[in-house]
């Protein structure tokens, strides 16, 4: 699968502690080659994330990330749960 990065994304990305972006990284491998893998939780969102998808890099932090186009994600949000659902 080929990943795309929002503007956002790397902004909120660099201001991680650098072990969730260890985790982070280890995570995306995961996801690239099975972006259902069950470590990763990969799940549909409501309301105002509709249309967009989450996976788990820890307990506590998540990425939001929707489908472009066949075989392409573009991440978009990284974060804490609170942060982003709140």
């Amino acid at each position: 699968m080929e990943i795309i990065y929002s503007k956002y994304f790397v902004k909120q990305y660099k201001k991680l502690p650098k072990d969730v972006q260890n985790k982070f990284k280890k995570r995306l491998d995961v996801f690239q080659n099975d972006n259902q893998n069950s470590i990763l939780n990969t799940h549909g969102l409501r309301g105002v994330y509709a249309g967009k998808y989450s996976f788990n890099v820890t307990a506590d932090y998540r990425v939001i990330f929707a489908y472009t186009e066949e075989g392409v994600a573009m991440l978009i949000d990284i974060g804490t749960h609170s942060k982003l659902y709140s």
